[in-house]
């Protein structure tokens, strides 16, 4: 007897359902990670909240003292005193601002990232479609959109709360507190994190391990910058002789001074062991040093914008580089 077979195709076992949409992949992290996006959310509500209350309600009344002290004169009252409670409210908020991003490094390594591969979650939603490259980029594109919206908002409302409200007579502009929370650096430093703690996520595998190591190597690559920081552009060098004096604006950032050694700057000089006796003494002491001046090497604040954007671009720099490695990575040990 002879049967016709069926004409419908019968279903091949083990082949991949239909490729899912970029927009559910980026859905499926959001739902994943729902609790950090509110709880995201909530800091930066909570700190631009702070800094509003503390400009408009804190620095008001320090304004208002300040007046009162103005009037009063120096000799009974200190009119840097009475900003002292505002400054250290909006100190600490730029702080926190400042080094946020370490708080970005530990998530991702250890819940974003590490989590997902210690648990074999990551490796289920490769064989449902979803190839390695793209769960990854949805991995990193998303937390990315989030943490610079969030970064940005913080950054321009510190930066109306650092310039509108302060005391005039205070220039820290080079301080931890001001001089990242104030320009795209800290937005710069929040995407490096998130690169630094997907690849240490990546190497180790497991999720507590790669949270610890994610703050400590995100945390040496900001002091390794800021070491080198001064360097981003070229300071101001002013000289002057054994007697005179060195004038610096109020708002520098000092970098190197020391002694003019035969025309030679050298930095550190001892040159204490010449003071304390009669002018003549001194002088000579200089002399058989061969002490010629004295100098100090300088930022201006007029620098700040250069200084801050060079860094901005060396740690986005140092990003692009770190993420490339991550998806060398993926693709090496899912090969």
């Amino acid at each position: 007897m002879i049967t016709v077979a069926d004409a419908s195709p019968r279903p091949t076992v083990g082949r991949p359902g239909p490729r899912p949409h970029a927009p559910g992949t980026a859905r499926t992290v959001l739902r994943v990670h729902r609790a950090a996006l509110v709880v995201w959310a909530g800091l930066v509500v909570v700190l631009c909240g702070w800094l509003v209350w503390a400009t408009e309600s804190a620095g008001r009344d320090a304004r208002a003292a300040a007046e009162v002290c103005d009037r009063a004169g120096p000799d009974l009252c200190s009119r840097s005193i009475v900003w002292v409670g505002h400054s250290v409210t909006v100190g600490w908020i730029g702080l926190l601002t400042s080094y946020l991003f370490l708080a970005v490094a530990a998530y991702t390594g250890g819940a974003l990232i590490g989590r997902e591969l210690e648990s074999g979650t990551a490796r289920f939603a490769w064989t449902q479609g979803v190839s390695p490259t793209r769960w990854l980029a949805a991995k990193l594109a998303v937390p990315a959109l989030v943490v610079t919206v969030g970064a940005t908002a913080l950054v321009l409302v510190y930066r109306w709360a650092w310039s509108a409200e302060q005391d005039p007579q205070y220039h820290g502009w080079m301080s931890d507190d001001a001089y990242l929370s104030r320009g795209p650096a800290t937005v710069a430093y929040a995407l490096c994190a998130l690169a630094v703690g997907t690849v240490t996520a990546l190497l180790i595998r497991r999720a507590l391990p790669a949270l610890a190591v994610s703050v400590v190597a995100t945390g040496l690559l900001g002091y390794a910058v800021a070491q080198v920081r001064a360097s981003f552009w070229p300071a101001v060098t002013v000289t002057t002789g054994q007697n005179g004096e060195l004038a610096l604006p109020t708002s520098a950032w000092e970098v190197e001074n020391g002694a003019l050694v035969h025309g030679h700057q050298v930095p550190s000089l001892p040159v204490t062991q010449c003071y304390g006796g009669s002018t003549a003494h001194t002088r000579g002491c200089f002399d058989d040093l061969g002490v010629t001046g004295f100098y100090t090497t300088y930022h201006p604040e007029s620098h700040y914008w250069p200084l801050h954007l060079v860094e901005t671009g060396v740690v986005l720099a140092v990003t692009a580089a770190v993420t490339a490695a991550a998806f060398w990575l993926l693709r090496r040990r899912t090969a």
